[in-house]
């Protein structure tokens, strides 16, 4: 069984391919990212490297319209069944790490305790406004001009277990604003509200009319239960670089070094750029734009210009790819922009293993996102006490 110097892990957030098993208990019956977004595409979105890789060979009802199902290349393909009891990137992240989410974090369909309000607006000195699940580039919309002209805060939800703060720079100052989440988290942390993360959300005005997020999106997340794949690295002195939003979902455990990205092309970059280190033997790097820009807007035209951008760079991370490099892509949750509502759904998620001496290969159906995390651990001689997770080092 061959071992790996280096294992790099991509999350291309949100590129599910299929309604999971259990889609029903989430009302995500007939959800399939990828499927929808290569039929919007009339079976002409071009991801020519992901073809190559194999994407096509994964297990489906029905084929991929216009991917080939490519064989004879140096990958072996599967996808993965999450166990976690919600669909957020907190629960995906987590689970791939070797600690999956066992009960459902709290959620707010009615937006949150004016208790909770209230301690928000006597830390801030700042008044909350709208205070309901509502879409995020909706709500810079509608409430970005009240937001600047009286210096509030806007707060919604999602029906993820998720607390949104946007505010317009210009008016809350960036560190302001992270220091505003930083005291929610450490509220919320101290009371009985189980809140997966809490995001910082800050926007600039375009023009009159108009409003856009920056790249300046901090996560402050529940910190887990269990030590992680990556805290159990880092114990063992196995250096890990953590890129994009994965030193804010893992509470910055575990990471020895941390890049915040701009962007999914700015994310490939580092990941280019980082693998010329030969210091960090785990890269674990989230593209988020695929679901912030475009799968919550529900833009599979967007979503689909995205993939293609990415799946171009990709190339250049292919490039760099060693022998003794192991290469994982796959994906936290579903969010189909062709589907219902505005929420991430349930899906598998894809499974690719690329290094430049593996066969063909079937990686199957994986029953958790945890065999990830196991595979990760067996290449480098390593044991979780969790023991979750079956790994699929051998199978290479």
């Amino acid at each position: 069984m061959k071992r790996f110097e280096r294992i790099i892990t991509i999350v291309l957030d949100s590129v599910g391919i299929g309604e999971a098993p259990d889609a029903k208990s989430f009302n995500d019956q007939g959800a399939d990212t990828l499927g929808h977004l290569c039929s919007y595409w009339n079976g002409k979105l071009a991801i020519p490297q992901l073809e190559d890789l194999g994407i096509g060979r994964i297990l489906r009802a029905t084929p991929l319209k216009g991917i080939k199902a490519k064989s004879g290349i140096s990958s072996a393909v599967g996808k993965m069944r999450e166990v976690s009891a919600g669909k957020d990137s907190l629960d995906g992240h987590w689970e791939m790490m070797g600690v999956p989410v066992d009960s459902a974090l709290d959620t707010f369909p009615n937006g949150f305790p004016q208790r909770l309000v209230e301690q928000i607006e006597q830390f801030s000195n700042r008044r909350v406004i709208l205070n309901q699940v509502y879409s995020g580039t909706r709500a810079i919309e509608d409430y970005g001009e009240e937001q600047i002209a009286e210096g509030a805060l806007i707060v919604y939800t999602s029906g993820d277990s998720v607390l949104q703060v946007a505010a317009c720079e210009t008016v809350v100052p960036v560190e302001e604003l992270y220091r505003i989440c930083r005291f929610i988290r450490f509220t919320l942390d101290d009371s009985g509200w189980q809140i997966g993360r809490v995001i910082a959300r800050p926007f600039i005005r375009m023009d009159s009319r108009s409003f856009r997020r920056t790249a300046n999106r901090r996560d402050y997340t529940i910190v887990p239960g269990h030590e992680t794949v990556l805290d159990i690295l880092s114990t063992n002195n196995i250096s890990v670089c953590g890129i994009g939003k994965i030193n804010d979902i893992f509470s910055g455990r575990g990471i020895d070094r941390k890049i915040h990205t701009t962007s999914n092309q700015d994310g490939l970059y580092q990941v280019i750029n980082i693998l010329e280190d030969k210091k960090y033997r785990f890269i674990f790097a989230n593209l988020v734009d695929f679901d912030s820009q475009y799968g919550h807007r529900r833009d599979p035209r967007g979503y689909g210009k995205e993939l293609e951008r990415v799946d171009h760079l990709l190339q250049s991370v292919i490039a760099k790819i060693s022998e003794s490099d192991l290469l994982l892509i796959t994906a936290d949750h579903g969010n189909d922009p062709t589907f219902c509502g505005h929420d991430h759904t349930r899906e598998y998620v894809p499974l690719i293993a690329y290094s430049p001496n593996l066969t063909n290969g079937d990686l199957g159906i994986r029953e958790t996102f945890c065999d990830l995390g196991a595979t990760v651990l067996e290449n480098f001689n390593l044991k979780s006490k969790q023991n979750i997770g079956a790994s699929f080092l051998s199978k290479l």
